[in-house]
């Protein structure tokens, strides 16, 4: 063995080793997921049905349900929480979510307006996709007309004083909806649902995510300055206020796509990145793959559930609700100071 081999050979890196351990259980349950609903299917009809043969009733619910809403979870899930992360690495802060600067409002305005208008599905999508990034849009608007102030403080302001808005206008048009008609529509879609979704309505988000995924992974290292406050980073020669732009128009841009695909789905974003922070700590670059994985894996069985366990449907909403409430409350129990 020649000298300096020994220097050269090192162990794996332990949040790369759990980045594939995680995908790699995200593989199992999608194909778990597939598996499970009302026409159940074994492994085998499955991997059948993926290859093109078999029974044509199992490659119909396989490739016509199962998939679409399977690969919606998947990416809602992770945009979601790469986003939370993102925010929450941005502005020092373990208790904000993606809607932090109004785009989950926003985003429901626009469904809700496009819902009150009749307009066709595709139509309400982008109605949704607008309305978020618009508000995003203002809040920015405002906080760069507000000086001599905290930025980071200015923007979260602003960012609850533009949901509150955006909140209230929905309200008046859902006393102005009709009952029987468009009411039901408009709270399930705030309520958020993966249901009769489409490979049709997938793929427009899509790029929209990995649009707004790749600056954030080229950025991590810089996000990792930024989160030890504007000063440090000028002082490596960061420009802060550009990077935070970027930042918070990438992960707006994730958020307002996937809530135009599947409605406004909380608590995704400020639980995952938690979970993984624990896992990986908190260099942005292991912590983006990790919160992304995690929540792919962990809407995907939620949705699973929502589907499964009534026979009506339950919005997707109430159970990230009802796990992330307890979690929240725990985490405010545990008093942990400063950002780690």
């Amino acid at each position: 063995m020649g000298r300096g081999t020994t220097a050269e050979i090192s162990p794996p890196r332990p949040g790369l080793t759990l980045t594939g351990v995680l995908a790699v259980a995200l593989v199992v349950l999608a194909f778990g997921a597939v598996m499970i609903g009302p026409y159940g299917l074994t492994p085998g009809q499955v991997l059948s049905a993926l290859l093109g043969r078999g029974d044509r009733q199992a490659q119909i619910v396989v490739w016509n349900i199962r998939l679409p809403r399977v690969g919606a979870a998947l990416l809602v899930g992770a945009a979601l929480a790469a986003a939370g992360a993102s925010y929450q690495a941005l502005f020092r802060n373990p208790l904000v979510s993606p809607d932090i600067l109004g785009v989950s409002a926003g985003a429901g305005l626009g469904a809700v307006a496009g819902i009150f208008l009749s307009l066709p599905v595709a139509a309400i999508q982008g109605a949704a996709f607008v309305g978020g990034m618009a508000a995003v849009g203002v809040v920015m608007l405002v906080g760069a007309m507000v000086r001599h102030t905290d930025r980071t403080l200015t923007l979260v302001l602003i960012g609850v004083v533009i949901g509150a808005l955006a909140g209230a206008a929905t309200s008046l048009l859902k006393v102005m909806a009709d009952p029987y008609d468009q009411l039901p529509a408009i709270t399930f879609w705030l309520l958020g649902s993966l249901a009769s979704i489409t490979t049709r309505d997938i793929l427009p988000a899509l790029p929209m995510v990995l649009v707004g995924l790749v600056p954030l992974a080229l950025l991590r290292w810089r996000i990792n300055v930024l989160s030890l406050g504007d000063e440090e980073a000028r002082a490596l020669g960061i420009e802060a206020g550009r990077t935070r732009f970027l930042v918070v128009a990438a992960a707006t841009l994730i958020t307002a796509s996937v809530t135009a695909l599947a409605g406004v789905v909380g608590w995704v974003g400020l639980v995952i990145p938690h979970i993984a922070r624990m896992l990986v700590g908190p260099g942005f670059g292991r912590l983006l793959p990790a919160s992304a994985l995690i929540g792919a894996g962990y809407l995907l069985i939620v949705d699973t559930l929502a589907r499964t366990i009534a026979a009506v449907e339950v919005p997707l909403g109430v159970l990230t609700a009802v796990i992330g409430a307890p979690f929240f409350v725990w985490l405010l129990a545990r008093g942990r100071r400063g950002w780690s």
